[in-house]
């Protein structure tokens, strides 16, 4: 019987990993996206929950649910500052993890590469554009006469 030593995991074996790391370089960030993915976690729990509760408990529930409540909570810039922090730390929790999938699965640089320019120009645009959806929602908008919400001055 012979015996045979194991490779400890993640070490340097006779497998060559799927991509190199540079140690000084990754280490550092990946610490810090590990910890963000944590705490964005507990803070999205956080911010979803007082979402929804709002949302469907207080007042008439998801009956309430219109385009005048919308607009009578983005008129506040309390709930504004709360849906731009649940958007951002949800589409920046749901990159990273995106990020680490493509990290581990895609097997070659130019499709991991392609792969991570897609991710982060499609989060950009989102992040962009619920930004301005979420700041320059006008629930008044001028010459409108039809289904105005009812803090809108009549013209």
């Amino acid at each position: 019987m012979s015996s045979k030593v194991i490779d400890a995991p993640r070490s340097n074996s006779a497998e060559t990993p799927k991509y190199k790391r540079n140690k000084s370089s990754h280490s550092s960030f990946e610490m810090v996206a590990w910890l963000f993915m944590r705490v964005s976690g507990v803070v999205l729990v956080v911010l979803i929950f007082g979402h929804l509760f709002v949302n469907l408990m207080l007042g008439d529930g998801i009956h309430a649910i219109d385009f005048g409540f919308v607009a009578g909570k983005w008129s506040s810039p309390f709930w504004q500052i709360w849906d731009l922090a649940m958007l951002w730390l949800a589409m920046l929790h749901g990159t990273n993890g995106v990020r680490t999938i493509i990290n581990d699965y895609a097997e070659r640089n130019g499709t991991r590469m392609t792969l991570k320019t897609v991710l982060y120009i499609a989060s950009a645009v989102i992040i962009v554009l619920g930004t301005l959806v979420i700041f320059t929602f006008d629930p008044c908008p001028a010459g409108a006469v039809i289904d105005l919400p009812s803090f809108c001055p009549v013209p």
